[in-house]
């Protein structure tokens, strides 16, 4: 009794060019026209929009910055939780001296002031173009409009990242999410938001059934909350064993189709 289908990206949906595969394409436009598929990532909305429509789902609800921001299907706010803006300028001064590259992310907006291999990587990848100021401004404009960060991204070496972790760590681990998406990657998020309560707020917002009647897949960390929450569960054969420790099946690696497998021994059924 699947009523819906909700995905990470990266790692997850996408393929080893990180683009979603004829295959998947096919598979999801065998279900109903009215099959929700809901994209749930660290990314925001922009860099999830060209793929909700690549996939002939339009418009479609989104769980962006891990939950921190969550959009219904007609464009409606239904979660909005950043983290403040002291703690924006925080994490700013404290890599000031550093080669972490920071990218500052609130709502539809993505601000950089460094155009180097980090931020040109995200536009690659995203297929997402930034805004340029400086950081200090941001957090300045931010603190004018009592805002703050839906997410902090940093790059750099995985000897300046994992720095990074235990400073921030030993700090302010109730206060935020700390994800190392990869070794060379830390992604901050307020600690009040996951995936799985964005999607709660979206079935509760616009659909009649509950969280026991999604299938969800994911790959990495932040997908476990989501994993653990829902009917079914599904970690790709790439997920850390943390997340296949929680899921219900564990399907085939993202490079060779491991969402597309399930999806089709589900229309089969």
């Amino acid at each position: 009794m699947v009523k819906a289908l909700c995905s990470d990206i990266d790692g997850t949906l996408l393929n080893s060019i990180r683009d979603l595969s004829p295959r998947l394409k096919d598979v999801v436009n065998r279900f109903p026209a009215n099959f929700p598929v809901i994209l749930a990532s660290s990314r925001m909305p922009d860099a999830m929009r060209h793929l909700v429509n690549d996939l002939g789902k339009n418009p479609q609800p989104l769980i962006a910055y891990n939950g921190g921001f969550v959009l219904s299907s007609e464009g409606e706010i239904l979660e909005d939780v950043s983290i403040p803006v002291a703690l924006v300028e925080k994490i700013l001064r404290l890599t000031a001296k550093s080669e972490i590259h920071i990218s500052l992310y609130q709502g539809e907006n993505w601000y950089e002031e460094k155009d180097d291999y980090w931020s040109q990587r995200e536009v690659k990848n995203t297929k997402v173009q930034y805004t340029w100021m400086k950081g200090l401004e941001v957090v300045d404009m931010w603190s004018k409009g009592n805002s703050g960060a839906h997410k902090v991204m940093c790059m750099g070496s995985s000897q300046d990242i994992s720095w990074l972790f235990g400073e921030l760590h030993f700090e302010h681990s109730l206060d935020l999410h700390l994800y190392r998406s990869s070794d060379t990657y830390l992604e901050i998020a307020p600690k009040a938001i996951s995936k799985a309560t964005g999607l709660k707020k979206i079935l509760a917002h616009e659909f009649d059934f509950g969280m026991e009647s999604v299938i969800a897949f994911g790959d990495n960390y932040n997908d476990i909350d989501l994993l653990q929450s829902v009917g079914w569960g599904v970690a790709v054969d790439n997920a850390r064993p943390e997340v296949k420790a929680v899921a219900k099946e564990i399907t085939l690696h993202h490079k060779e189709d491991g969402v597309a497998a399930i999806l089709e021994k589900l229309l089969e059924k």
